[in-house]
């Protein structure tokens, strides 16, 4: 869940500004500087500007204009997101800014966001706009630099250019003049350089949104200044260096991004003054050490996902007192010894992802206490499960992940009792049959138990798990005929296949030669069958599968056509058809497929010349093929 920093609403401005009485008419000057942005806009399909004409009073006619008792225009807004009659109306605006409205000296509110389409650089002259405490141009096109002119904006309160594509240095003068700022939002440029150690002097500010941008060098300590902040999102950028100490000074802070930079070092334990805390993301960045045990003074954090790191040491005993907790990702890093108890008090914890881990040792009973929890994830841990713990059926999980923990012997009977919808086992050394009770299962929609050693054919139950759309059997002994899969049942809308993966099995064919008809596979966008005994044809109803991207059907001891219907199927990207027993031409229609990336039929008994193609597919991919020639192969001989 990503939490966006939004302006706070402003609504009580624009309705005071509104029913200011107007006593003069509007100013020549804001006049003609509104209508040379009007003549800027060369697209305006909502006609937000129709009711600006020379010939009406900017203050009484106009919409989304306002002016105070002497006729100066205070308020211009005319975003491209509007309510009217209870819903939202989206439009957008072509054009550019006029260096004009820099002559509405009075102006103290400008909202042009969300128009989509206003390009070209922010006029410099908008720094004579004294007086202006709220600016909204985000989520535009503009391009170029903020402009230097923006220190003169003393009494700014509130500064939104966010998804545009600014570029450029953000200047030390500039930010540290914004004295009166209480939000800043530049997210989704192309902003570059270090964050200003200026930023310190905005004393106000409570939020700093410049996530997805190029920032770099390391988070200034001046941070740490910022008394006021509530909401802090530093993430998307390339920021390196450590985390300051001076983060802990912030006591009000609410939220805490800074994933997916470069940053390095440990994370301080000063992170325990960070007593307001309710989401805090420092995934996918370098971070080192120990996770430090002052963690547990966030009395109130909620999520804390700190995945995709190298941290190290064991998980301290006091992250059992974050009872307010409701998701915690720790995965990717290196997390060593065992699972301490104390996590069995997080009694309000829904998510516990600890996967990718060097976590081991016997997993605390204690976790049968979180009754809450939803998502457990344990996976690639040398935990030497031999067996899953009983005390697991007193969970009420929706996802149990524990692919390679060391689980042997067969599938636990308490499964057919439980509500899991996601499944994954894989990577064990389970063994035996799979249970007729697996049709018991009917919560089911991701199963994966690959790379095991279940050595049985599919039982006929299979058929009852109407909502499983992704399968994962690949690399154990299952054996007998597939259509027991493609004639799962569905519950419309759901119960679809998106992904089957079968290879690497001994199961028989030949393959269904309706299976393009079947209910459960009309929406599958990857089938791989790879490294089975299937025999037989190619079905041409594959064709009828309108989103197959990937299609695997290699050492299958095929035969026959590669079926001109195959390039139907129009969203194919992979095919892999090589060590078969094909022969025949390869069709044009399929070779032709816009967006195909990956082809092989290498070792077959193709022949014919090979179709021109615009894919870049090697000659590899033709080999052993002794009839077959032209590009990238050896031209054909003319007789």
């Amino acid at each position: 869940m990503e939490i966006s920093i939004h302006r706070k609403n402003f609504a009580f401005f624009l309705l005071s500004a509104a029913l200011l009485v107007v006593t003069e008419s509007c100013h020549v000057v804001d006049k003609e500087g509104l209508l040379e942005f009007k003549r800027k806009i060369t697209s305006d399909p909502s006609r937000l500007l129709h009711s600006w004409t020379s010939s009406s009073d900017c203050c009484k006619t106009w919409e989304g204009v306002a002016c105070d008792s002497s006729g100066r225009v205070v308020n211009v807004s005319r975003p491209g997101l509007l309510s009217a009659n209870d819903f939202i109306v989206d439009t957008y605006m072509t054009g550019t800014l006029s260096p004009f409205l820099g002559n509405l000296s009075f102006l103290q509110f400008l909202e042009l966001s969300n128009l989509k389409d206003l390009k070209g650089p922010i006029p410099p002259e908008f720094g004579k706009l004294r007086r202006l405490t709220h600016l909204f141009l985000d989520s535009n096109k503009l391009t170029g630099s903020i402009p230097n002119t923006f220190k003169h904006f003393f009494l700014l309160e509130k500064l939104y250019l966010g998804d545009n594509n600014l570029s450029g240095t953000i200047s030390s003068s500039v930010i540290g003049s914004l004295r009166s700022l209480s939000e800043l939002g530049l997210s989704g440029n192309k902003l570059s350089g270090p964050i200003p150690f200026s930023i310190g002097k905005l004393a106000l500010l409570t939020q700093l949104d410049l996530h997805e941008n190029n920032f770099s060098s390391s988070i200034p300590a001046s941070i740490g200044k910022l008394e006021s902040l509530k909401y802090l999102d530093l993430s998307e950028n390339q920021i390196t260096g450590r985390i300051p100490k001076s983060i802990g000074e912030l006591s009000e802070l609410v939220l805490l991004y800074l994933n997916h930079n470069q940053i390095t070092g440990r994370i301080p334990s000063s992170v325990s003054g960070l007593s307001s805390l309710v989401f805090c993301r420092l995934s996918e960045n370098k971070l080192t050490g120990n996770l430090p045990s002052s963690i547990g003074k966030l009395s109130k954090i909620q999520r804390l996902i700190l995945e995709n790191n190298k941290l190290t040491g064991k998980l301290p005993a006091t992250i059992g007192q974050l009872t307010t907790l409701t998701d915690m990702f720790l995965s990717n890093n290196r997390f060593k010894a065992k699972i301490p108890s104390s996590i069995g008090n997080l009694i309000n914890l829904q998510t516990l992802d600890l996967s990718r881990n060097l976590l081991s040792g016997q997993l605390p009973p204690q976790l049968a206490k979180l009754q809450s929890l939803q998502t457990l994830d344990l996976s690639f841990n040398p935990l030497g499960l031999a067996r899953i713990p009983k005390w697991f059926s007193e969970l009420k999980l929706f996802r149990l992940m524990l692919a390679k923990t060391g689980i042997e012997g067969g599938i636990p009977r308490w499964l057919s009792s439980s509500s899991i919808s996601t499944l994954d086992l894989s990577s064990n050394a389970l063994k035996g049959k799979l249970p007729h009770w697996i049709g018991n299962m009917t919560n089911l929609s991701f199963l994966n138990i690959s790379n095991n050693g279940f050595h049985s054919s599919i039982p006929v139950e299979f058929k009852s798990l109407s909502l499983l759309m992704d399968l994962d059997l690949h690399s154990n002994m299952f054996s007998g005929h597939l259509n027991t899969i493609f004639l799962k049942e569905v519950q419309d809308p759901l119960g679809h296949f998106n992904s089957i993966d079968l290879s690497n099995n001994i199961f028989t064919g030949p393959i269904d030669e309706n299976i393009g008809d079947r209910p459960a596979m009309a929406s599958i966008t990857s089938l791989i069958l790879s490294n089975n005994q299937l025999g037989g044809s190619i079905p041409k109803s594959l064709g009828k599968l309108n989103g197959l991207q990937v299609l695997e059907l290699v050492g299958n001891e095929l035969s026959g056509r590669i079926p001109a219907e195959l390039g139907d199927a129009k969203e194919l990207t992979t095919i892999l058809l090589s060590r078969n027993k094909l022969s025949g031409a390869i069709p044009g229609k399929v070779l032709n497929l816009k967006g195909l990336r990956k082809f092989d039929v290498s070792g077959n008994r193709l022949s014919g010349r090979i179709p021109p193609h615009k894919a870049k597919i090697p000659a590899s991919a033709f080999f052993d093929n002794p009839g077959l020639c032209g590009a990238p192969l050896p031209s054909c001989k003319h007789p």
